[in-house]
């Protein structure tokens, strides 16, 4: 089954002196701007500093002065960004930043990262850079160019795992799954004690989570399927210290690591990134709105020869 688990992600911070995103914006106008890019809202949580929406695609958290919206499969993002500025006005937003990563599936994607900043800049003047190389993992990174600073504490990191063990496929594509089942089996009680967590099974196969502690999120996404697996997390917290907890439990074959601003990300990748995986890329970038971006993709060197994998010529092939 073909689905693809890669995410396209935006973050907006807004100039929020007169009004707040999280207590002055309907929930009614997040469930459009969420429709927009082909995507619902299936389920939310918050307290008194985050809203968390559980989509059918992904997820969006909405704090004071800025919201986070990542979605999968074949959304077109750039939609919910113009559904944004028609409503408040460009003049609201403070800064923007899009993001988007490989796909397994690119051809069936309704748009590329190059479509996509051709739409962004008609409304914002930006700067677009690829963090790894083209022909590998990679992530594209769109943000506006204005004279935005941003703090040094403002920190994030993504994990993106790919071809999780067969271990681990079997279990997240059993039939009959449950939600408390995945929670235990990804540790998430290790990983964020005291969280709020909100979660959903995907027929026939998926999993996502969000979970919120004050200001702090997680969002985990799990596209199982043994020929396109893939697993991303993202979160304020140290994902990096979290490592060898996630790779003991997906023991994936390559990983991506992004964060912004983690200023130690080499010491944390040294002493958190098993020896058996090997770097192929890193990259580190200082972006003129302040954020250090540093990359780094690893990959479990193969040890054995595998058979190649036989096609039906006459069926629905996505690879073809």
């Amino acid at each position: 089954m073909f689905f693809e688990g890669s995410e396209k992600k935006v973050e907006v911070l807004v100039h929020n002196e007169k009004f707040s995103l999280l207590t002055d914006i309907s929930d009614e106008f997040w469930a459009e701007l969420v429709h927009r890019c082909h995507a619902k809202i299936l389920s939310s949580i918050s307290n008194k500093q985050c809203k968390a929406f559980l989509l059918s695609e992904s997820s969006l958290f909405v704090w004071d002065n800025y919201f986070l919206i990542l979605t999968c499969g074949e959304t077109n993002l750039v939609n919910s960004v113009e559904y944004f500025i028609e409503q408040l006005g460009v003049e609201k937003i403070k800064h923007l930043t899009y993001q988007r990563k490989n796909e397994y599936f690119a051809h069936a994607q309704p748009s590329c990262f190059g479509d996509d900043v051709k739409r962004l800049t008609q409304y914002l003047p930006g700067k677009a850079m690829r963090f790894g190389a083209m022909d590998s993992h990679h992530n594209f990174v769109f943000h506006q160019d204005n004279d935005f600073k941003a703090s040094i504490d403002d920190k994030t990191y993504e994990i993106f795992a790919y071809q999780i063990s067969e271990e681990a496929s079997n279990h997240l594509t059993r039939q009959g799954l449950e939600a408390n089942d995945i929670r235990e089996f990804l540790r998430l009680e290790q990983l964020i004690p005291n969280f709020q967590i909100d979660d959903f099974v995907f027929k026939p196969y998926g999993y996502s989570v969000n979970a919120i502690f004050g200001k702090k999120y997680l969002t985990i996404h799990i596209t199982p399927q043994a020929d396109s697996s893939y697993v991303s997390f993202e979160s304020n917290i140290n994902l990096i210290e979290l490592l060898p907890i996630i790779l003991v439990v997906l023991q994936p074959s390559s990983f991506d690591l992004l964060s912004y601003n983690e200023t130690e990300f080499k010491t944390l990748t040294d002493k958190n990134v098993p020896q058996s995986y090997v770097s192929q890329s890193l990259v580190q970038q200082k972006l003129s709105n302040g954020f250090l971006v540093n990359f780094a993709n690893y990959i479990l060197p193969t040890q054995q020869f595998t058979q190649a994998t036989e096609f039906d010529v006459a069926g629905e092939n996505h690879e073809l």
